[in-house]
């Protein structure tokens, strides 16, 4: 019976629930290139093309959503420096981007990237080889917030440092990197950050087609991020981190090694954090130090409440709706728009502490510490 408490978190409660999925990954997939594409430019029906990297920036929003949910939700750790690994991601991406740029910059220089030359910069920092082969920059899009994560996470998980404290103190780390990004002897454009991106593997970012391909690929790394945290969810190392949520002292009372089990989630949930800044930096087309922003990490944890915490579903539904009002509520009410914004994630603390999936009763049923013991005594 124990063996079933995961899956019924990990999985909708019934057949709406899988065909509502089923039909939202239909219309991003194939409606939303069609509209684009294919419907005539003057049809009522036609998707304009500003709406499509708008519709992949609030896909990597969810992914971002996503990854807190998956330490937060299931982990009951609360990281409001998740913004940190997003920035990550997105200037190794961002790097790779500006060294395809080159003799065609503004100065012409066929290695140092403008703010570089501009700068007198007479050679490119070391910390920048490798970045002209797309597999690297791919490579450290995951590494670098990974590896961040695993020395922070081991550091602050080894010494026991829970709840506001932990908060807190991934607030410090990503205040820090926006410090250290904003200097402009650190070598990664200052204030101003890396911009007059031209082409990804020699294809323009401004056509139409490789709009919708960084389209389509926020939207299979959404779908993949979905389905790899689903997986672990399910697994005994998900109902571990749900019992860890939920009584952290009597599960390491039982023999688990909560630091492995929190290290674990911290290091997956930064990486997923990367991907998402990766995806986002082309499509916005730029990326600056406002990115390490401690208000940008406070932003995702709204996100993933309204949603409903814990549900991975509604982290992803959260970050879309809370940055589509955003969206317009900054056109329409430009002065007062944060204040709509606050006494959103007031209401739904008050009236809906499970968040819009609430709503519909959709929530997962964690598994007590006492079945989690029973488990492990079976198995």
């Amino acid at each position: 019976m124990t063996g079933n408490f995961a899956l019924r978190a990990a999985l909708p409660r019934s057949s709406v629930g899988l065909a509502a999925l089923a039909l939202c990954a239909l219309f991003l997939i194939i409606v939303v290139p069609l509209l684009n594409l294919v419907v005539p430019d003057g049809s009522p029906f036609h998707l304009a093309d500003y709406m499509v990297p708008l519709l992949g920036k609030y896909l990597c929003y969810a992914l971002l959503a996503l990854a807190l949910d998956l330490v937060w939700g299931y982990c009951g750790v609360l990281s409001l420096g998740h913004g940190a690994f997003f920035a990550l991601g997105g200037y190794a991406m961002g790097m790779y981007l500006m060294r395809q740029i080159g003799s065609r910059g503004v100065y012409q220089n066929p290695v140092l990237p403008d703010f570089m030359v501009f700068l007198n910069w007479k050679e490119l920092p070391w910390y920048w080889y490798g970045f002209d082969h797309f597999w690297f920059a791919m490579a450290m899009v995951i590494a670098v917030p990974g590896l961040l994560a695993l020395g922070f996470g081991f550091l602050a998980f080894r010494s026991r440092i829970t709840g506001v404290y932990l908060s807190i103190i991934t607030q410090a780390m990503t205040y820090a990197l926006l410090l250290a990004f904003f200097r402009n002897d650190m070598g990664f454009g200052g204030n101003n950050g890396l911009t007059d991106f031209k082409d990804l593997l020699g294809f323009g970012l401004q056509a139409r087609g490789t709009k919708i391909a960084l389209y389509l690929g926020s939207v299979i790394a959404l779908g993949l991020g979905l389905a790899v945290t689903r997986l672990v969810v399910a697994t005994k190392l998900g109902r571990v981190m749900m019992a860890v949520r939920d009584a952290e002292s009597r599960v390491r009372f039982l023999g688990y090694s909560v630091t492995s089990v929190k290290l674990f989630a911290f290091v997956l949930s930064a990486m997923l954090a990367g991907i998402a800044g990766a995806l986002y930096v082309p499509q916005i087309g730029i990326i600056n130090p406002s990115e390490f922003s401690p208000g940008n990490s406070i932003e995702v944890a709204i996100w993933v409440a309204v949603g409903g915490r814990g549900t991975l579903v509604g982290a992803i539904l959260g970050a879309v709706a809370v940055n589509a009002a955003k969206t317009y509520l900054t056109a329409a009410f430009p002065e007062i728009w944060l204040y709509f914004l606050g006494g959103l994630f007031v209401l739904v603390t008050l009236l809906l502490p499970n968040g819009l999936m609430g709503l519909v009763g959709w929530m997962p049923r964690a598994p007590r510490v006492d079945a989690v013991a029973k488990e492990e005594k079976h198995a």
